[in-house]
């Protein structure tokens, strides 16, 4: 078998399967397992320690991001971890990689294979461990499985979450995020901030914010939306008479600007 002269290999098979990294210190298994990962469409990056690696996933090392082609953590979509490296074991990159706050999904591939190993791996932070020697089906099987619940995962969050330009609103959580910072809202506020990014291109009559958010009951005036959409501005715009979040359309209502 020819080795691998690139730390990146490519399919011409199927595309579109996410980037995995391959952190291996065995020439053989990283080549069998690189090759029939890019023959099943994934994009394939490897490392032979946990050091590299760990330069990989914080795109920190520039002659190892510009070869691989990247350089934010997000790129790589599953990591395939060998424990037993040369320098940094693979508990203790995965130690660190939690440490950094990375979440991507991590496979061990090992061939410890007690309880004791398992259950420690797991506790790290792997998401799930393969002992040596493996079916090559098997792990295609279990790197499949790993995405489809990360992806399921993301989509659950992006639901969750309502973003607009520098604005994110937590729905489950009940916080609103200006860039980095929180903003404290009051219940009022939050809904009304989350009618209008549920429809960042929909314009809201006082009524209907009125019906969405105090409810069809409401017996004051309508122009208590104007008083809450003016706090908000205080709280979200450089400058609340300029408003580049929160617009009035005149004759009509507000909407995301």
């Amino acid at each position: 078998m020819a080795a691998l002269t690139s730390p990146q290999i490519q399919s011409n098979v199927r595309i579109g399967l996410g980037k995995v990294l391959l952190v291996e210190d065995e020439e053989l298994i990283r080549e069998t397992v690189a090759l029939s990962l890019a023959d099943e469409g994934f994009d394939v990056c490897i490392a032979d320690n946990g050091q590299k690696a760990l330069e990989m996933l914080l795109g920190n090392n520039a002659k190892t991001a510009g070869a691989i082609g990247q350089s934010a953590i997000s790129d790589i979509s599953l990591v395939i971890l060998d424990l037993m490296l040369p320098g940094m074991n693979g508990l203790d990159l995965c130690r660190l990689v939690r440490h950094q706050g990375i979440d991507v999904p991590i496979l061990i591939l090992s061939a410890k294979g007690t309880e004791t190993d398992r259950v420690l791996g797991l506790e790290v932070g792997a998401d799930d461990y393969l002992t040596k020697p493996f079916g090559m089906r098997e792990l295609i099987a279990r790197c499949r499985a790993l995405l489809r619940r990360c992806q399921s995962q993301q989509k659950a969050d992006d639901k969750s979450v309502l973003r607009f330009a520098d604005i994110s609103l937590h729905i489950d959580e009940c916080r609103v995020f200006l860039v980095d910072k929180e903003v404290s809202l009051s219940p009022k506020e939050f809904k009304i901030l989350e009618l209008l990014l549920s429809q960042p291109k929909r314009v809201w009559s006082r009524n209907q914010i009125i019906d969405q958010v105090w409810g069809y009951d409401f017996m004051g005036d309508n122009k208590t939306v104007d008083v809450h959409i003016r706090w908000l501005r205080e709280k979200l715009e450089e400058n609340p008479s300029r408003p580049k979040y929160l617009k009035t359309v005149r004759g009509f209502g507000y909407r995301l600007g």
